[in-house]
């Protein structure tokens, strides 16, 4: 979703130039100097105004959290919470999740989340959907091997597109959830997002899958 422009978001970002990296081509294998110690790397791409991102660097100190964002407006909202909060273990990408092999190293991250992602219903568009073959090869390049790539979303046709996405593509599933918020062993540890906490506040269905690659298999054309 689009979010109408904020006075406060550029300058904010233009004055915390240690926070946020722009558009970061050419920083491969350099990310774990933006953080206080050298620890597991997780990125969400498409971290919309930060409460996933936010809260999963609280939870985990032991890892190191990057929130990827195409949207100037989202990611200085994200920015005013690092600000405030001053975490070691967060660091914030103003650019775009088309671009991660520009941006990351081979095997520099150790896992990728995607969250309640654009779903792209028509299918003229299926190349802009983050779980589109393209995007998987992407993952796959700037992951660790055995990575996890974990992917929310409220969009049955979209987790459905999906799941075949990965499967045609080699992976395989460490975890499938239909209903996320009532199955109790999937959900225990679940962070949520701010849109998941209103969309399943209202009886709306959350879905989950953990997946991985089997580099043996991967499908690349």
């Amino acid at each position: 979703m689009r979010l109408r422009n904020k006075k406060w978001a550029k300058p904010l970002i233009d004055a915390h130039p240690d926070m946020i990296s722009i558009h970061p081509n050419g920083q491969q294998g350099t990310w774990q100097q933006h953080f206080a110690a050298t620890q597991p790397l997780f990125l969400e791409v498409g971290s919309g105004k930060g409460q996933f991102i936010v809260n999963m660097a609280q939870k985990y100190p032991e890892r190191n959290f990057i929130a990827l964002e195409i949207q100037e407006v989202a990611v200085a909202y994200i920015l005013r919470k690092q600000v405030e909060l001053q975490l070691p273990n967060l660091h914030l990408i103003l650019g775009d999740g088309a671009d991660l092999t520009e941006y990351f190293a081979g095997a520099e991250v150790d896992g990728v989340y995607l969250n309640f992602s654009d779903p792209w219903p028509k299918k003229r568009n299926a190349k802009r959907r983050l779980t589109y073959k393209h995007f998987l090869e992407q993952y796959r390049r700037i992951m660790v091997p055995n990575g996890e790539l974990q992917f929310k979303t409220d969009n049955q046709g979209l987790f459905e597109y999906s799941l075949v996405s990965m499967n045609n593509f080699g992976m395989h599933f460490d975890l499938v959830s239909l209903d996320l918020h009532n199955d109790g062993v999937a959900n225990a540890d679940n962070v949520e997002t701010e849109y998941e906490q209103r969309f399943s506040a209202d009886g709306g269905r959350i879905y989950k899958l953990i997946a991985r690659y089997d580099d043996e298999n991967t499908i690349k054309d």
